[in-house]
């Protein structure tokens, strides 16, 4: 019996759960971070992983390595540290383009998300009195909101140059068709459709491919904030054909708080020299860099839009989960995901309250692994109180809790476990 046809028949059971994780061939991978304890020594029931990845056990020791070699060699680290910091961040570009769907020329490890979406949009925000509107889905996650206004306000526009999708009355999600529609319809005045890949709120993930045609087929620019779906979606960026998208690492990417972010600049733009962009040193071409001229030479690629050298430290830690994901293989990832939210969906919609419900799209190919519960009457006291029996989600306003089974450290059994405290406290 395969694995629906067992969840339909016996999946309320803690026997369902006991028997998903036995054959698990990534359950190992759970060792391989620390997850959070209760007073007693208890693992916490950690579904946070959309807001704040766990800490892989090798980041310690990566970390260490770079401040022994700080401590032996001073400034020599640059070139004689055991992992050289001058090239560190060519260390995970081979990890993070098989990550994204990509060439490892079309991405690079740099600053923080926000920032890369304004340095992208320099270069990819090009309006024009007939072409100045930029698509953003309604509900975005409020930087790329302030982002894009802002990007809107700095070349003389107001807010009214905002397209935003919106749900039908009385929906929470949005429709493929209904976003397809509103491109060909307003695409003659788009500059830029930029969205998330998954949206922050509703977990919704959208189909990045059929957008990205659309969107070309109008002539416009398109590109997407993958911070809820790198490492969490099986993502094929080049072979979609996006212009350019920017992720976080310290979600599902585990490299730890303000850990770094990165971008993906198709290799069609990646060579295109005339393309407008804020320079940096780091950004240089690497044969003359340290010749200190005068004149900006871009080096080809996404690392071309680098500004600054990077931080090491958490170049270091962003490489040690990359090793993790390497060794899953973001295919076998998805399939567990698939199977442990359908799991939750299965035990959420049996659990016979009307004070809960599920806005997160039932089809697994429209989100990643997280579901959104909206809680009737925005009783945040509900989110109170899985808390207090040892649940770690996150409540986001007006009335939604966020909970995420992650692949690579979550069982199925924390899912029963979760099932069960929700189901006494409604």
């Amino acid at each position: 019996m395969d694995f629906h046809s067992s969840l339909a028949e016996h999946g309320s059971s803690q026997t369902f759960a006991s028997e998903a994780d036995a054959p698990d061939p990534l359950a190992h991978f759970r060792s391989k971070f620390h997850l959070p304890k209760s007073p007693d020594g208890h693992d916490l029931i950690y579904f946070a992983g959309n807001s704040l990845g766990l800490q892989p056990v090798t980041v310690r020791t990566y970390i260490e390595q770079e401040l022994d070699d700080w401590a032996r060699l001073g400034v020599e680290g640059h070139v004689h540290a055991r992992k050289p910091w001058l090239p560190y961040h060519e260390f995970v570009a081979d990890p993070l383009a098989r990550l994204v769907g990509a060439k490892p020329v079309e991405v690079v490890a740099m600053n923080s998300l926000t920032v890369n979406l304004h340095l992208l949009m320099v270069s990819f925000y090009r309006p024009t009195p007939e072409r100045y509107k930029i698509v953003i889905e309604k509900g975005a996650f409020p930087s790329d909101q302030y982002a894009v206004e802002s990007q809107l306000q700095f070349h003389g526009y107001d807010r009214s140059g905002i397209v935003e999708l919106t749900p039908r009355d009385g929906e929470t999600i949005l429709h493929t068709d209904d976003i397809l529609t509103t491109i060909d319809r307003e695409g003659d005045a788009v500059a830029l459709i930029m969205l998330g890949g998954v949206n922050y709120y509703t977990g919704q993930a959208f189909d990045m491919s059929a957008i990205t045609a659309a969107g070309h087929a109008k002539g416009c620019i398109v590109g997407f904030d993958l911070a809820h779906a790198a490492g969490n979606l099986k993502l094929d960026l080049h072979d979609w054909n996006v212009d350019f998208a920017a992720w976080c690492s310290y979600k599902y990417l585990n490299a730890g708080p303000g850990g770094i972010a990165g971008i993906f600049v198709h290799e069609r733009h990646a060579f295109s020299f005339d393309l407008p962009r804020f320079a940096g040193w780091w950004g240089h071409d690497k044969e003359s860099r340290f010749k200190m001229g005068p004149d900006f030479k871009p080096l080809a690629g996404a690392e071309g839009w680098q500004l600054s050298n990077p931080p090491i430290f958490q170049l270091a830690a962003l490489r040690a989960s990359l090793e993790l994901f390497d060794q899953a293989t973001i295919a076998e990832l998805r399939k567990k995901s698939e199977k442990l939210t359908g799991y939750l969906e299965f035990l959420l919609n049996n659990i016979e309250t009307e004070r809960i419900s599920i806005i997160t799209p039932s089809d697994p190919a429209a989100r990643g692994c997280q579901l959104s519960i909206r809680v009737h009457h925005a009783d945040r006291s509900l989110f109170e109180k899985l808390t207090a029996q040892g649940v770690i989600a996150d409540w986001r306003e007006p009335d939604v809790i966020r909970v995420a089974p992650v692949p690579l450290y979550n069982s199925f059994t924390d899912v029963y476990r979760f099932s069960k405290i929700l189901e006494e406290l409604v």
